[in-house]
C-alpha cells in the first residue's frame, strides 16, 4: 500500500485522471489524501466530485475555501460569480447528494501515530495540534448539522485575525475557517494576514509565510497542504505543499507520504 498525497484539482478532471494513471494507483490497495479544492475555476468540477466519491474509502478529502464558496452559494449566503465554473454541479440530478457528501468533509486529518496532517491551508502558528482538532471539530459539526446553511452565512470576514479563548461561537468559527482554508502569511505574533498571496519574499515587511513564524507550536507535526499556487511544490522536513497550479497552467503534483518517495506531476491545460 501506498499512501500519495495530491494538490489541488480545482476541476481539472483530465489531469486528475492522468495523474492517478501515472500512480498506478489501486482503490482497493493505495490510499489518497486531497489537500481540498476540488472544485472552481477549471473546467469539470462535476467529473472531479464523482470520481472522488467513487473511490469511496481510499480518499481522505479535506475542506479547501472554493469547496465552501460552492457550499456557500448553494445556502444563498453568496451568489455565484463570474469566474466560478462549477454550475455543472448546481446543476447536476445528483446535486444534493454531491453537496450533502461534500459538506461532511472535515477540516483536518491528523494522523497521531505518524505525526502528520492534512489540511488545506496550514496550522495556525498559535495553536498546538489538539487545539487545532477541537476547534475544526466544531465548525464541521455545524457543517453537518441542520442549520450549515445559517453558519456559511457568517463564514465571510477577516477578521478576527488573532485567536482569543473569549471569542464569541461566530467568532471563533470565522477564524478557524479563515486559518485551516486560508491563511498563507502571519505576522510574528501569528495574526493572520489575508490580503496577500504572493511567493515569499514578495509580501510586506513584518509578514512570513505561516510556517516560518518563530515558536509555532504544531510544528512536530509534518503538515500537507495546497492552496498556495505561487508558493509552488515545497518539500521541507516540516511541510509538504503540494499546489503546483494546475488550474493556472502548471502542473497537478502527487508526493508519496508513506511510504516515502519521489513526487509525480502531470501537466494541465
Amino acid at each position: 500500500m501506498t499512501l500519495y498525497a495530491i494538490g489541488d484539482i480545482q476541476g481539472c478532471s483530465s489531469a486528475f485522471d492522468a495523474l492517478l494513471e501515472r500512480l498506478a494507483f489501486e482503490p482497493g490497495r493505495d490510499r489518497l489524501w486531497l489537500v481540498g479544492d476540488l472544485v472552481n475555476r477549471g473546467p469539470d468540477s462535476l467529473g472531479v466530485l464523482r470520481k472522488v466519491i467513487a473511490l469511496g474509502d481510499a480518499v481522505t478529502c479535506v475542506f479547501g475555501n472554493h469547496d465552501l464558496h460552492l457550499l456557500a452559494v448553494v445556502a444563498g449566503a453568496r451568489p455565484i460569480g463570474s469566474n466560478d465554473t462549477f454550475q455543472g454541479v448546481l446543476d447536476a440530478r445528483d446535486a444534493a447528494d454531491l453537496i450533502d457528501w461534500l459538506r461532511r468533509r472535515p477540516l483536518l486529518h491528523h494522523d497521531a501515530q505518524a505525526r502528520r496532517v492534512l489540511v488545506h491551508a496550514g496550522i495556525p502558528p498559535r495553536w498546538d495540534m489538539a487545539q487545532a482538532q477541537v476547534h475544526a471539530q466544531e465548525v464541521e459539526a455545524l457543517l453537518r448539522g441542520d442549520r450549515w446553511r445559517d453558519m456559511l452565512r457568517a463564514m465571510y470576514g477577516n477578521e478576527p485575525a488573532t485567536w482569543t479563548a473569549d471569542l464569541d461561537q461566530q467568532s471563533r468559527c470565522r477564524y478557524t475557517i479563515n486559518a485551516l482554508t486560508r491563511m498563507r502569511y502571519c505576522d510574528r505574533e501569528g495574526r493572520l494576514d489575508l490580503e496577500h498571496s504572493g511567493p515569499p519574499g514578495s509580501q510586506p515587511q513584518g509578514l512570513m509565510p505561516w510556517f516560518d513564524v518563530p515558536n509555532r507550536r504544531a510544528r512536530n507535526t509534518h503538515v500537507i497542504f495546497g492552496h498556495w499556487a505561487s508558493l509552488g511544490l515545497t518539500l521541507r522536513a516540516d511541510i509538504t505543499a503540494l499546489d503546483s497550479g494546475c488550474v493556472w497552467g502548471g502542473s497537478l503534483t502527487a508526493a508519496a507520504i508513506d511510504p516515502p518517495g519521489a513526487t509525480v506531476g502531470v501537466n494541465c491545460a
